[in-house]
């Protein structure tokens, strides 16, 4: 616990403009890929629910 607090405590991490930078990327990689994710999640719980109703 001291170490996660002393970590976000330091000054010499990450500047508010590489955060935005990354937030930026990962918001276009979802618009790039929802669909795929999409159906991606779509199929998992389809498999979680006929493993479910098996039982």
């Amino acid at each position: 616990m001291d170490l996660v607090s002393r970590f976000i405590r330091e000054e010499d991490g990450l500047s508010t403009v590489e955060i935005i930078l990354i937030l930026v990327c990962l918001i276009a990689l979802v618009f790039i890929f929802r669909e795929e994710m999409t159906n991606i999640v779509e199929t998992i719980f389809k498999k979680i629910t006929n493993s479910v109703n098996k039982f």
